[in-house]
């Protein structure tokens, strides 16, 4: 995604997949997302990092379900009916990113996409957050998903063992 918000031309559009997370709106480049799930029963896996919820098996496929809440530093709601997992390939895995809902799909033009500012690129979250999408009534912060998860956290999923659980 950030090729696309720094190489833009005015002709072009953005198409994101809008979630929710502790009353704030996001947007996912919808070239990212694998399949968007309800939340199913997770397995939980001991000696996991505290942002790994667990495993889910779909279609055959293992998938770890990644809190995001706890990389951005908010509370996610209780799971409930609108509770979903955005189902995405990262370098080495495929995780699946648990929020409290998706609501749509929406086409922005790339006019309408800021670079964040910088108050909102630091932290853990600096990485993940590559701009704001300005709507008529709304912004949305504008992530990308191969970013949510640094190197490190990624590493921590595979050393924990969930591999050896799978290959069982």
């Amino acid at each position: 995604m950030e090729d696309t918000i720094s190489n833009a031309t005015p002709g072009d559009m953005l198409q994101v997949v809008v979630f929710q997370l502790a009353g704030e709106e996001f947007g996912m480049d919808i070239s990212s997302v694998k399949e968007i799930i309800r939340v199913p029963e997770l397995v939980q896996i001991p000696q996991t990092p505290d942002y790994v919820e667990g495993i889910v098996n779909i279609r055959g496929d293992i998938i770890v379900a990644v809190n995001i809440a706890n990389m951005f530093n908010v509370e996610m709601k209780e799971q409930d009916h609108n509770s979903r997992i955005i189902v995405t390939e990262l370098e080495d895995i495929i995780v699946g990113l648990m929020v409290d809902s998706v609501s749509e799909v929406l086409r922005i033009p790339s006019t309408d996409i800021d670079p964040a500012p910088e108050m909102l690129i630091s932290g853990k979250s600096s990485k993940c957050v590559k701009g704001v999408g300005k709507l008529e009534n709304r912004i949305l912060l504008l992530i990308d998903s191969r970013n949510i998860l640094g190197k490190d956290e990624q590493l921590n999923i595979v050393k924990s063992g969930y591999q050896d659980i799978v290959s069982e």
